[in-house]
Order: structure tokens, then C-alpha cells, then sequence
């Protein structure tokens, strides 16, 4: 009863006149987002992070918040139209959707993308309304021992659970770990790797570097492909809605199957596209009809893009609670609240709880807010689709420029968003992930900060991460998941000798 209570405070914060209108902006900016190929929702979000700084963190967070949620939805557009993924985890919905789209069901694969992603999200949010004070109350207990062992857990399931190789994610973390250390020492004052640069007194913004790695490298990458827009025209009309709705409720199954997916995959920094990709293999196997995947099958729609959504919300649960975000976008939400001056953590819902509340109660808002958009615009966002890329990437550098400039007021910024836009570019050709760099970025002080005090406490004993059931428990699971890849690449040798051994 108390969290029913926490909401109905959260929903009378969040159904303000202001905070409404902050959240059908978001919502719209987020579907321009997701719809146009080179952003997405984590580059969205620290494009336009600078707009925020003079909002209060509440109407910022729900601004910020539903700009993700557009996006999650716009991303299913252009795949479904166009078989370009407006977002890395729309790959799936090609496979079924534009099919669909080449067939003339159009508009069903749409009302089927969009309602899955509704429903994903729906109970995504649901889970984080009931789990996430009792994760935040059971945290409260934690000390520095413990919170290092979910900062390790955390990089750890970025290594084991990527779908890159372990070498490559290693390396972008440690180069990530590097970037997050240059500065003052918290701890000792002491200036670190700043090379007599004054302007790296203060180490490498967090929001300049994402700006530079998400939106300069991917328009850059885009730019070097020559993206050409080509594809089907859409409209959806309340009769198709209504008919699909009535054909949707035969997958109750795959609805379910790809909503635990998303979740686990959310909580656990497995992210979006994973689970995308593992709930629509799923589905095909368990189908009825697997030879139709591929081939326009709605339940191929279906599966992807209710995992997505889940994947993306949930992942919003282990940033509140425990201030450890679960995929690239809650990393740069992360960053956010700590620009407002908000430290993210279980005490974040005793200190701040108009705040958490009203961020919960913008989730189911949110949501049905951006299904009413995109079930009654889908035409005007396939629209702006015809206007040539030429045009679209200068505009979206132009911003990127202006949200860096707008941190600091400093040209030096500039120039560095730039430097972190090219690292980017040469990351996607040498097709390493910038996921785990960012996280190291953003949790890297705050990972040495505990692991440092946890040395002090213990003096300098490492048993100090096996004193207890709790953070020895978490410990061996983070080390089990780093070793998690040389198991499978020692499974994978001795296969391969034994069908060289059948063989000779």
C-alpha cells in the first residue's frame, strides 16, 4: 500500500500543467529521434541534456525520460518502412516488419510494433513501481565493500554478457576507466594525467564525450555511407488498430516470454538490442509457424520490440536504486542527476521522493502518451524521411555543437566534443562498442572512491570483498561472469578437436 500511495503523490506531480507538456515534447523530440537514422535514444538524450540545466530536476528527468520512451518508438518506423533501423535494437523488426510493409500490412506491423512496445514498457514499470523501494531499502544497508562489488558485477556483466568480443569490450573499458581518472584525485587532491592543461583541471565532461562518441561519431559514420531514404508510405486508420488488437491477443504468450526477457536483460546491463535479438529467436522456436519468420510473420514484430521496450525501462531500476545504470541511455540519465546535483542510490528515495515518484508516475503517462502519437502521426514522421540526408546531418551537428558549448560556456569543449566524435567514428569502423566505455566514464570515480575506502577500512586486505555473504556473494558472481567468455571459448576448442579428432 505504501508504494500504491508513493505513486498516486507521483502521479499528482507528474500531471501538472508544465510537466505535461514537458513530457508531449519529449515524447515528440524522442520520435524524431528514433525515426532518424545516426541518433537514438542515448544520443537524444545527451544532445539535448544541456536544454535542461535551467528546468528543475523533476520536469528535466520527465522531459529526459520521455525523449527515450519516443524513441524507443520511433525506431520501429523507419525499420517497418524504410529497413533502416532507426536504433541498433530496431534490427530485429526489420526481419518481420518490412516484409509486412512490401506486402501492403503496413499498418498492422506498425499497431503491432507500437502496442508491443506499450505493453513491454507497461510492465517494465510496473516491475520498477514494487521492486525498486524494496532494492532501494535493502541497499541502504550496503557499505563501500559492498557497493564496489556491484560496480565490478556491473563492468563484469558487460564483459560476459556482450554479444562483442571480451578483448574489444575490455579495452573500451579501460580506455573509458583512463578518461574518468584524469583530473583531481578525490581523494588525495593530487593532479592526475593532466599533462600542465589547466582546461583538464576539472577531467573530460562527462556530457562533452557522450555528445562527441554518440552523435558526431554515428552522423560521421552515417555521412561515410551515403544514407539514401527509400521505402513504403503508411497510415494508420482506427479500424486497422482495432483489428490488429484483436488478432494481437493470441501471442499473450509471446507478450509474456519477451517481457521477462527484456526485463532480465534490463536489470542486468545484458541492454536493449541482446534482448531484442534473443526474445525474437525465442519466439521462432517456440512458434507455430517458425518457417514464416522472416517472411512478414506479426509475431515476429511482436517479440522484438516487447523486449526492447522492457530492456529500455527496466533499465532505468538499477539506476535509481543503486546508481548503477543498466544500459548506455540510464548511464547518460545517470549523468544527468548528477549535473542537478542528485546522487543516485537508495537514499535517493528517502531524500527525494517527489522526484523518484514522479519519474515512476511519468512512465505510465509517458507511455500512453507516445502510443496516442505515433498510432496518429506515423504519416508526418515518414514524411520527414524524404528530406535528404545532406541536410539533416549538418543541423544535427550544429546542436551537438551548441549542447557543448552550453556546458561550460568554453570553446575548449567544443574542440574536444569534436576529438570524441572522431574516436567515435574510428570505434564503430573498428566495430568496438561504446557502451562500455561510457559506463567506465560515468562509474569510474565513483568505483575507485569505494574500492578505496573499502582498502582503508580493511587495510589493505582484499577478504574485506569475501567478509560477508552479501558482497562475497555478488563478488564471485561478477568473477564468474568475467571468466564467463574463456569458459565458452574453451567449450567451443574442445568441440572443435573432438569433430577433428571424429573426422580423421
Amino acid at each position: 500500500m505504501e508504494e500504491i500511495n508513493n505513486l498516486m503523490h507521483g502521479f499528482a506531480v507528474a500531471l501538472t500543467a508544465k510537466n505535461m507538456l514537458f513530457m508531449l515534447i519529449g515524447i515528440t523530440l524522442g520520435v524524431l529521434i528514433g525515426v532518424l537514422p545516426g541518433l537514438g535514444g542515448a544520443n537524444g538524450i545527451a544532445i539535448l541534456l544541456p536544454l535542461t540545466f535551467s528546468m528543475d530536476p523533476t520536469s528535466a528527468i520527465i522531459m529526459l525520460s520521455c525523449i527515450y520512451w519516443g524513441a524507443l518508438f520511433g525506431g520501429a518506423i523507419t525499420s517497418i518502412l524504410f529497413n533502416i533501423p532507426g536504433e541498433p535494437w530496431s534490427v530485429a523488426t526489420t526481419f518481420d516488419g518490412y516484409p509486412m510493409a512490401q506486402q501492403g500490412k503496413a499498418a498492422q506491423a506498425l499497431t503491432a510494433a507500437f502496442t508491443s512496445s506499450f505493453v513491454g514498457a507497461l510492465i517494465a514499470v510496473i516491475v520498477i513501481t514494487f521492486l525498486a523501494p524494496l532494492l532501494a531499502k535493502f541497499a541502504l544497508k550496503f557499505g563501500p565493500a559492498e557497493f564496489f562489488a556491484v560496480y565490478l558485477l556491473t563492468f563484469c556483466s558487460f564483459v560476459g554478457m556482450s554479444k562483442e568480443p571480451a578483448a574489444k569490450v575490455i579495452a573500451s573499458m579501460m580506455l573509458g576507466f583512463a578518461l574518468a581518472c584524469v583530473g583531481l584525485d578525490n581523494v588525495t587532491g593530487q593532479l592526475r594525467m593532466t599533462f600542465g592543461s589547466t582546461e583538464l583541471l576539472k577531467g573530460f565532461d562527462f556530457l562533452i564525450a557522450v555528445i562527441g562518441l554518440f552523435g558526431i561519431g554515428e552522423i560521421l559514420l552515417t555521412m561515410e555511407e551515403g544514407l539514401a531514404f527509400k521505402g513504403k508510405s503508411a497510415k494508420i486508420s482506427p479500424t486497422v488498430v482495432f483489428q490488429t488488437w484483436a488478432g494481437l491477443w493470441r501471442h499473450w504468450k509471446t507478450f509474456l516470454r519477451s517481457t521477462a526477457i527484456g526485463c532480465w536483460m534490463g536489470i542486468t546491463p545484458g541492454g536493449a538490442t541482446p534482448a531484442s535479438f534473443m526474445s525474437y529467436g525465442v519466439a521462432q522456436r517456440m512458434s507455430k509457424n517458425p518457417q514464416g519468420f522472416g517472411k512478414g510473420e506479426i509475431e515476429g514484430v511482436v517479440a522484438p520490440e516487447t523486449a526492447a521496450h522492457a530492456a529500455g525501462t527496466s533499465a532505468l531500476l538499477p539506476m535509481l536504486t543503486l546508481g548503477v545504470p543498466g544500459s548506455p541511455t540510464a548511464a547518460v540519465l545517470l549523468g544527468g542527476l548528477l549535473i542537478w546535483g542528485l546522487q543516485p542510490g537508495p537514499m535517493l528515495f528517502v531524500e527525494q521522493k517527489d522526484f523518484v515518484w514522479g519519474l515512476i508516475a511519468s512512465m505510465y503517462l509517458g507511455n500512453i502518451v507516445g502510443l496516442i502519437v505515433v498510432l496518429t502521426t506515423v504519416p508526418w514522421w515518414a514524411a520527414i524521411l524524404r528530406i535528404p540526408f545532406s541536410i539533416i546531418a549538418p543541423v544535427i551537428i550544429v546542436v551537438c555543437a551548441i549542447g557543448a558549448y552550453t556546458v561550460n560556456n568554453s570553446m575548449f569543449d567544443v574542440v574536444m566534443m569534436l576529438v570524441f566524435g572522431v574516436f567515435g567514428y574510428l570505434f564503430k569502423k573498428l566495430k568496438y562498442p561504446l557502451a562500455p566505455l561510457v559506463l567506465a566514464l560515468v562509474l569510474g570515480k565513483g568505483a575507485e572512491s569505494s574500492f578505496r575506502q573499502a582498502m582503508l577500512l580493511s587495510e589493505g586486505s582484499l577478504s574485506i570483498f569475501w567478509s560477508n555473504a552479501l558482497v562475497g556473494g555478488i563478488a564471485s558472481l561478477a568473477i564468474l561472469l568475467l571468466l564467463w567468455p574463456l569458459w565458452g571459448a574453451l567449450k567451443a576448442r574442445a568441440k572443435n578437436r573432438e569433430q577433428g579428432a571424429s573426422a580423421a
